[in-house]
């Protein structure tokens, strides 16, 4: 257990430093005339902008305080169930950076473009090949756009054979992701929920129940939310087929089976995949995201446009798709996470993909074994199938016990300079805590963490006011989650804070 401590600087906002005429560049080195005579008149502003004033060095000492009182993916590991938060591999970022690709604008003419949509056009028969689907569209900015995207293509699958007034339920299983059931009701479908059996999968009774004429579709992932593999999943494609309905594929947990089984081999007609979590591009924060979605042939006339086309070795946007669902953005995909997907699989290849499976697949598995024996922890379903990708354990003993909460816990793991995982989801485990080492993160990585949750939980049972009162050593004691996240209390912008200073949340 190594002795960890947070920087904890009493670090104002950005408006608050610097002083007036304080400069971090001279224009006029750059621009000897009035550079202001470049802006048409009706276009410059009538005051000047309220910004900080600020020298270099001024600027550099506040990001750096900032970024030390920060946890990220290159401190250590981070094993958020579910997320796949994997390391991002800085040859991936340098391509990204490149001048050729932020110098271009997403308005230029096709003709200038050629370069980055032959590489968009290649990564999308790479995504087709390596999930089993006919054809894929980038056009996604995120997991949950590529799931409501999915479900846009149900709804016009269903009204294209005429029976969508009918076609009004879509199903998911009690321990599906939370976007599956709000993408399947922002797309206007009426949720079915269907429970696990004592094995953790899909229970295929309660399933051909669930299935009738109704049925749009069924969302699901593969290997599950508990890291289960759905051993009966042609049984599953073929009731839900059986039925008229489609199968969805939810690619959060592709990891687990990267280059080793396609979900278009199972039987499932629509796929998203999260590059920002299966390939490697920065994940968190609430982006950047990218959810490309894949369709089998039947589908493929409703994928959005506009579509890349490769003639005679030209590459062009299409938009003559007369079923096409549409537009669902401005422009077409998050371009820098795709170029580091197309980046993370060259250097790869294919058996590079086929071994980030299977060390993701070993690292949870060993995961699994070692924290099951923590004191006060349980694996639910044990003995029924290996993990995959993750593991779920319950805390509920510990809890019982000693009255410390899975809540609890994380914020104590904070104090040994490690991210906790997942925790209260899926939401059939009482006091989950969600665990996804990726393939990452070496032996001394996961075994640091088996050590800290063993010692954490013997705290719990000497002393468990230390874990609710925790975490102790980081730049932010425990906060009030609730007001935190309250819109009454966050405050979004310098605006903001200098219209009500007391809307800000203590620091």
């Amino acid at each position: 257990m190594r002795e960890f401590r947070q920087a904890r600087w009493d670090e104002p906002l950005i408006f608050e430093l610097g002083g007036k005429g304080r400069r971090g560049v001279e224009f006029t080195r750059f621009f000897p005339d009035d550079p202001l005579k470049t802006i048409p008149e009706n276009m410059r502003r009538t005051r000047p902008p309220d910004l900080p004033e600020l020298s270099e060095v001024e600027v550099i000492r506040h990001y750096i305080r900032l970024s030390q009182m920060n946890y990220s993916v290159d401190l250590g590991i981070y094993p958020l169930g579910s997320c796949t938060m994997k390391y991002n591999p800085k040859i991936c970022e340098e391509v990204a950076r490149s001048p050729k690709v932020e110098l271009l604008h997403p308005n230029q003419d096709e003709s200038t473009v050629q370069g980055i949509l032959e590489i968009m056009y290649k990564l999308s028969r790479w995504l087709a090949e390596i999930t089993g689907m006919y054809e894929v569209s980038l056009a996604p900015f995120a997991g949950a756009h590529g799931e409501f995207l999915g479900v846009l293509i149900m709804r016009a699958y269903h009204k294209h054979e005429g029976n969508l007034s009918e076609r009004t339920e879509i199903i998911v299983p009690d321990s599906a992701h939370g976007t599956n059931p709000a993408s399947a009701a922002q797309g206007g479908f009426k949720v079915v929920v269907v429970p696990s059996d004592d094995s953790g999968c899909v229970d295929i009774e309660a399933l051909k129940a669930a299935a009738s004429r109704r049925t749009a579709g069924l969302m699901l992932t593969n290997p599950n939310t508990l890291g289960i593999f759905e051993k009966n999943i042609k049984e599953i494609a073929e009731i839900i087929h059986d039925a008229g309905g489609l199968l969805y594929y939810d690619g959060a947990n592709l990891n687990a089976i990267l280059g080793k089984v396609r979900p278009g081999d199972m039987g499932f007609d629509i796929v998203h995949l999260n590059l920002h979590k299966t390939f490697g591009t920065p994940h968190g924060g609430g982006g950047p995201g990218s959810g490309p979605v894949g369709v089998v042939e039947t589908l493929e006339k409703f994928l959005p446009v506009p579509r890349i086309v490769c003639e005679g070795g030209r590459y062009r946007f299409d938009y003559d798709r007369p079923y096409s669902v549409g537009r669902i953005g401005g422009f077409y995909g998050n371009v820098p996470a795709l170029l580091k997907t197309f980046a993370y699989i060259m250097s790869l290849g294919r058996e590079g993909l086929e071994e980030v499976a299977e060390t993701s697949v070993l690292n949870a598995n060993y995961l699994a074994k070692k924290l099951k024996e923590v004191r006060g922890f349980q694996l639910p379903f044990d003995g029924k199938s290996p993990r995959k990708h993750e593991c779920v354990l319950s805390l509920k003993r510990l809890r019982d016990e000693t009255g410390v909460k899975a809540l609890d816990f994380s914020k104590r793991i904070l104090d040994f300079g490690l991210h906790p995982p997942t925790i209260y989801f899926p939401l059939i485990v009482d006091e989950a805590l969600m665990v996804e080492p990726t393939e990452s993160f070496e032996k001394e990585e996961l075994d640091r963490l088996i050590e800290t949750f063993k010692a954490v939980s013997e705290e719990a049972y000497r002393n468990p006011n230390l874990l609710l009162e925790a975490p102790h050593n980081t730049s932010v004691g425990r906060v009030d989650e609730v007001r935190a996240s309250h819109p009454r209390t966050l405050t979004l912008s310098w605006r903001m804070y200098k219209k009500d200073k007391n809307a800000l949340v203590d620091r």
